[in-house]
């Protein structure tokens, strides 16, 4: 994982091969995972398909399906379909690929700037960033060596872990037992560009989603657990700043089969809906 901002900034410039084909580079270093970070994955093939878009156009929506895991110490190829240009949308496929093998497939829908009706859900309520303790400072608390890799593998990142932050009494609990919050932010100021803050966005969403399905469960996605994200959406609403706060509010309304999901809303710290996230995934006991 990126250790820094401008690492995490350097994987997501691209490397264009040919026309609609890009490479994406891994972070330097190692990492504590075995498989690539799903985020990295859809934020890096969201780069690539917008590469290929007007300038006037920016991604609205996104659907992935991550089919195989990535291997952490090779580049990974986008190859960019054009499978429309409209005159209001813009619409295309993208394909990664690692070691001859497609490891993930997305397809992404961009839309020019248009006025029309607006509505949106209130912002939960919910604790300041500024009172909560950061996802950090809360794993070198534990004081092994995994939670500290962790604190490292993700300090490009300012991260602050609420959890379930509802009072005991509240009657909420009992019909949706499955919630939990964190804010999120980039850990310094990003450049001044839409395409680089929507890719943070989507680089971030796949973090800890999956974990609000075993909420109900007394699991967690560090321990008893196989975890893997299968596919994932994400719904582009307001415009943002990935550099500053970002509540994202997650709830599972199910889990079967083995499988759990999951589906999100992303709040600037003002209150403005930014996104909606969706996500399945496997969270198989581990025996």
């Amino acid at each position: 994982m990126p250790s820094t901002l401008s690492e995490l900034i350097e994987i997501l410039d691209l490397e264009q091969l040919e026309v609609g084909l890009y490479r994406g580079l891994q972070p330097p270093g190692g990492t504590m995972f075995q498989r690539v970070y799903g985020g990295q994955v859809a934020a890096q093939a969201l780069v690539a398909a917008q590469r290929s878009v007007g300038a006037d156009r920016h991604v609205h929506s996104l659907h992935s399906y991550f089919i195989l895991g990535g291997d952490p110490a090779s580049p990974i190829v986008y190859d960019v379909e054009n499978v429309r240009d409209g005159r209001s949308f813009t619409t295309r496929r993208v394909a990664a690929r690692q070691h001859g093998e497609i490891i993930f497939y997305m397809t992404a829908s961009f839309q020019g700037e248009e006025d029309g009706w607006t509505h949106q859900d209130a912002m939960p309520p919910t604790t300041a960033p500024d009172q909560v303790a950061s996802m950090a400072r809360l794993a070198e608390a534990e004081g092994d060596d995994a939670p500290r890799s962790f604190a490292r593998e993700w300090s490009a990142l300012e991260i602050a872990y609420i959890g379930d932050d509802r009072a005991p009494d509240d009657p909420d609990r009992l019909t949706h037992p499955a919630v939990q919050k964190l804010w999120f932010k980039a850990a310094d100021r990003l450049p001044d560009e839409r395409v680089l803050h929507n890719a943070v966005l989507a680089y971030m969403s796949d973090l800890t989603l999956l974990g609000a399905a075993l909420m109900p469960h007394d699991a967690s996605l560090s321990n008893g657990v196989r975890p893997a994200s299968l596919d994932h959406a994400i719904w582009f609403h307001n415009r943002f700043r990935a550099d500053e706060w970002l509540l994202y509010s997650q709830r599972s309304p199910s889990a079967s089969g083995g499988r759990g999901l999951c589906t999100a809303e992303i709040f600037t710290a003002d209150g403005l809906l930014v996104a909606s996230v969706a996500q399945e995934g496997l969270i198989r006991p581990l025996t």
